[in-house]
């Protein structure tokens, strides 16, 4: 080749690479905006799609009696973190999940996040059903929800308008009375722990062994520090909570960031404890970004 067009076409090639560099410069730059880093643009500029923004999961298609593995998650749900093997199997199609005898949280449990594509609206659908000989013991964090921000639980209150989560708990109080209440973390939370402003599903008598649950969840960020923010849970067609609410009062902070997937006993106090191995189901579940 003449050296004169060899060093034309060398001149050319670096050239483009170049611009390559800086247009993917660009790109990662265009996923930060007034000072807040979106994961999931950040991700999508590099070329990384393992988060989403809707998907559904019925596990019709794994085997019966199979460990629900962590890879299987993480492909069925995107970026998950927190699973546990030894507790998740597959059961008629259905997600079974185990809770430990004597143990509570994530000792006993499954505490597992998965990260979705940073939104302001979302809503969600599953179904539940808790095993025929189900020990209620005194209740419990259950089922898929969503976190906000920085996802505040555990009795880190989330009075600083950092974050929040909504979630779901089974309970039962002292008249032996089980039921569904609804467990947020949010700017105005009124104590240290999830509110569940008083409401329980049903709103007289109990949640039974054997019969499957539908839960629908609807969450929307708020803005500054307005309460123009929403959430609903309605469990079998009937509204559990439906209300506005001020998630959070930084903006950097505002957006819907990851499902929760907490199923475990308690609380942390002996008394949430039982003696006896628990199996809850999940099926049918829907996550769908609005905004």
């Amino acid at each position: 080749m003449n050296s004169t067009i060899f060093f034309r076409s060398l001149a050319a090639g670096l050239l483009l690479l170049s611009g390559s560099f800086v247009s993917c410069k660009k790109d990662l730059a265009g996923a930060i905006q007034n000072g807040v880093q979106s994961e999931a643009a950040v991700n999508a500029a590099a070329g990384i799609t393992a988060i989403k923004s809707t998907w559904s999961v019925n596990w019709d298609n794994y085997a019966h009696g199979t460990t629900y593995t962590s890879s299987n998650a993480a492909s069925d749900f995107g970026n998950v973190t927190g699973w546990n093997n030894s507790r998740a199997y597959i059961s008629n199609g259905n997600l079974r999940i185990q809770l430990n005898p004597n143990a509570l949280s994530a000792a006993g449990g499954v505490v597992a996040n998965i990260d979705v594509s940073d939104g302001s609206a979302y809503e969600m659908d599953y179904d539940i059903r808790f095993h025929s000989a189900f020990d209620w013991s005194r209740g419990g964090k259950v089922g898929f929800g969503f976190s906000i921000g920085d996802g505040n639980t555990g009795g880190d209150p989330a009075w600083d308008g950092n974050g929040g989560t909504l979630r779901l708990m089974w309970y039962r109080n002292d008249a032996n009375r089980v039921y569904f209440q609804p467990y947020l973390y949010y700017k105005d939370q009124p104590g240290q722990y999830g509110d569940d402003f008083g409401k329980t599903y049903p709103a007289s008598g109990s949640i039974q062994r054997g019969t499957t649950y539908h839960v629908h969840l609807y969450i929307k960020s708020n803005s500054g520090s307005s309460t123009n923010g929403h959430v609903q849970i309605v469990i079998n067609n009937t509204v559990l909570l439906d209300r506005d609410i001020r998630w959070t009062t930084n903006d950097s902070k505002r957006l819907i960031r990851g499902v929760t997937f907490h199923t475990f006993r308690g609380g942390s106090q002996s008394y949430w404890e039982s003696s006896t191995v628990g199996y809850i189901y999940y099926d049918n579940l829907s996550i769908h970004k609005i905004n």
